[in-house]
């Protein structure tokens, strides 16, 4: 798959397999979609993204490495880079802005040896580069090799191949900012292993996690090894076999090239042990076969993208669709070992066990990812779905408190809102019933109205910010500035959000017969009434004495809202859209003020907040707005190159919010079974979740540029609000957009 730096994607048959339209490269690269710069700054205008190699949702994102850092914000790999320095286990959140951890580097040279990422770092060949959710191979002219990986959930494969005599080396380092981690040699059993240890960021920042990514390379047992050492940075330790607890640190093996040589690795990693991390090879990969691990790899990708057929679409939008299908199919990761060993939460102090028969999942990047990334493997995977739906009440069980954002396998704050209630409840009101609905109900409630007593469990991240303040006034007052948060103040948009959900979790308290907290619950869910000023006609800043923050304009950034405007925000009420119509001057303005949201430019979809804004014209009866807007959207803020996201993935959310658009729905309000509906993308969309039935969605001309349909049918019968249930979705049956 060759491919120009402008265009990522090359013109494809439709008679191939979903993988073979994606380029896992989209998103490496800073913003050039329509809106791009107009809003984010930095980082917040990259997609943030790596070209992942690997299963869905597995434990690694074996990926290039261009950037020698797990800090915040910094990802492995830019495609703006020209030097590689090595391949990575990664644990990096995909599309975010939070930090990699536990990860290693290995990479293979030629000539002099040099260790440190810096100076081994060696140009590519872009025009080579090939970049697949099971494959990933680039040339490295000045090594005079060819680089190639593939992998599986907790072990891969690498293949350099050589094209001349010469001396080559294998160079190995832990990615341990802190200088904490260990490597060591082993000739005996041809092998270099090591650890690096976790660290924590927001709450409780820098401190160690409680546990290791653990990681075992083989290297081939007929590789003649002609020298090794270990290294600090570029300082060499020759015929040493260990070194630990220094930055920099890393161990080498060299060996004679001759033309058409190759050498092939594996490499097994584990969040448990160095044995877990050798079952977890001996398992995924016993013997080294390259084409044996890319097959299984390629085979899982295709079931995973095969439950969507598109037809009847422009290559590049069908490339478009696949690549964001394959980047909302890698997080929430599993952390389990194959053995179902992994490290209790929030503490990692012990290892416990699922049993074997189910994963540990982690990295639940819950702000961004309840919205459309766990509605859509709700969906697709609902057994799935329901494991990591465990996972979270597990956590709870481990950590004594359902978490908010959980990373890293433990608490943080890193963002707003309790939104584990929206996933949670979004699975049970859809009828995932492979988790305990009671108990994640009970630790739900928990953080809905208790405190912790103990103020050091608060400041390293249990409970819902700020709660006192919000029971006490319905409201989040100005006077309190959240000050245990990495996200400080921000009061409006936690007001907002701690609404949206309590109706979540008055969801799940019905299912579960909790009737008397469903009612007070719901009572609460209305407090975004308390934040919506009538006189701005935007939400804003309000304080303790009721009255509203004063000279507030209602377009620009402001520090009571959460990443962006209050025109931005004012929309965040997808539970009572007919409320909030009515606070906003009823059907004709509420319609006005929205669409100037597009005409007027202020409407930003490279983050979150404005997700489900273009889907607010369905609640006021205006679906050809919905569609008009939708499909604006598709066309412009969605690319096929690597530029080609208008802000952060975020776990998948961006590309989930293209899938569900794409397919012509989107879930607006989560904890419901409604989707309301846009335009579809394709002429014909066929859905086939895991174990269920195909259900079918027609648009004729959509591929030919159609984009607003005034007449839906469900099974033939018109629709009349301008939505689908979930049930409809799974009912085998079609929706036409005439």
């Amino acid at each position: 798959m060759l491919m120009a730096v402008a265009t990522i994607h090359s013109p494809l048959s439709l008679a191939i397999n979903p993988i073979d339209r994606v380029d896992t490269r989209v998103g490496t690269a800073f913003a050039e979609t329509r809106t791009a710069g107009l809003f984010g700054k930095g980082s917040e205008d990259h997609g943030q993204t790596v070209p992942a190699v690997g299963v869905p949702h597995g434990m690694n994102l074996w990926t290039p490495q261009t950037r020698d850092t797990e800090q915040k914000c910094i990802a492995p790999y830019y495609f703006a880079d020209s030097l590689l320095q090595g391949f990575r286990n990664s644990h990096w959140l995909n599309g975010g802005c939070t930090q990699d951890y536990g990860s290693m580097t290995l990479h293979a040279i030629s000539g002099p040896l040099r260790t440190s990422p810096r100076s081994r770092a060696t140009r590519i060949d872009r025009q080579s580069e090939t970049a697949r959710p099971d494959y990933y191979s680039v040339s490295l002219p000045d090594e005079g090799m060819t680089a190639e990986m593939t992998g599986l959930s907790r072990a891969g494969i690498f293949r350099f191949s050589y094209d001349h005599d010469g001396i080559g080396h294998i160079i190995v380092n832990p990615n341990s900012d802190e200088g904490e981690g260990m490597i060591e040699y082993d000739p005996r059993r041809h092998e270099i292993r090591g650890y690096n240890p976790v660290h924590r960021i927001y709450q409780g920042w820098g401190e160690p996690a409680g546990f290791s990514g653990w990681f075992i390379i083989k290297l081939p047992k007929n590789l003649k090894i002609t020298d090794y050492g270990t290294f600090k940075g570029d300082t060499l330790h020759p015929h040493r076999t260990a070194i630990s607890g220094e930055p920099g640190i890393g161990a080498y093996v060299s060996f004679k090239t001759k033309p058409s040589m190759q050498v092939t690795l594996t490499a097994g990693s584990s969040f448990t042990s160095m044995e877990g991390a050798r079952r977890n090879l001996e398992k995924e990969i016993p013997v080294a076969d390259f084409e044996k691990v890319r097959r299984q790899s390629t085979d899982a990708w295709n079931r995973q993208l095969g439950m969507i057929q598109v037809e009847g679409g422009k290559d590049e939008d069908m490339a478009k669709f696949y690549g964001s299908l394959y980047r909302c199919s890698l997080l929430p990761r599993v952390i389990s070992d194959a053995d179902g060993s992994y490290p209790r939460f929030a503490k990692g102090d012990k290892i416990l066990s699922t049993g074997g028969k189910t994963d540990k999942y982690g990295d639940f990047s819950m702000w961004d990812t309840y919205r459309a990334l766990h509605p859509l493997l709700t969906l697709l995977t609902p057994e799935r779905s329901g494991e990591m739906m465990q996972s979270l009440v597990t956590d709870a069980e481990e950590g004594g408190w359902m978490p908010i954002f959980p990373c890293w396998n433990s608490y943080t704050a890193a963002m707003i809102g309790d939104h584990c209630a929206a996933a949670i409840a979004d699975a049970a009101v859809k009828g995932v019933n492979n988790f305990d609905k009671e108990k994640a109900y009970r630790y739900l409630r928990k953080n809905a109205f208790e405190t912790p007593a103990d103020f050091n469990e608060y400041k390293d991240g249990m409970g819902r910010r700020a709660l006192e303040s919000y029971m006490r006034y319905g409201y989040i007052p100005l006077e309190d500035g959240v000050e245990e948060a990495f996200h400080k103040q921000e009061q409006t948009s936690r007001t907002l959000e701690y609404a949206f959900d309590d109706f979540a979790l008055a969801q799940l308290a019905d299912i579960v017969g909790a009737t008397e907290d469903a009612e007070m619950l719901r009572k609460r869910a209305g407090n975004y009434r308390n934040v919506i000023d009538p006189a701005l006609g935007y939400a804003n800043g309000r304080h303790a004495d009721g009255t509203f923050a004063e000279g507030t304009d209602p377009f620009d950034f402001n520090r009571a809202i959460t990443e962006g405007a209050p025109c931005h925000y004012t929309w965040y009420v997808p539970h009572d859209p007919e409320g909030l119509i009515g606070m906003l001057g009823g059907r004709e303005r509420f319609v006005e003020k929205l669409d100037s949201m597009f005409t007027q430019k202020r409407y930003w979809h490279g983050n979150e907040p404005c997700h489900q804004v273009a889907y607010m014209f369905d609640m006021a009866g205006r679906n050809d707005l919905t569609q008009k807007w939708v499909r604006h959207i598709l066309d412009t803020e969605y690319l096929d190159t690597p530029g080609g996201l208008s802000g952060n993935d975020d776990a998948g959310q961006m590309s989930a919010w293209f899938v569900f658009s794409a397919m012509g729905f989107y879930p607006v309000c989560p904890a419901t079974d409604r989707y309301y509906l846009g335009a579809p993308l394709f002429d014909r969309v066929t859905i086939t979740p895991e174990g269920g039935k195909p259900f079918t969605i027609t648009a004729p001309g959509a591929s030919e540029g159609k984009k607003v349909f005034k007449r839906i049918l469900l099974n033939g019968e018109p629709l009349e609000d301008f939505s689908i249930t979930h049930s409809d979705l799974n009912s085998a049956g079609t929706l036409k957009f005439n």
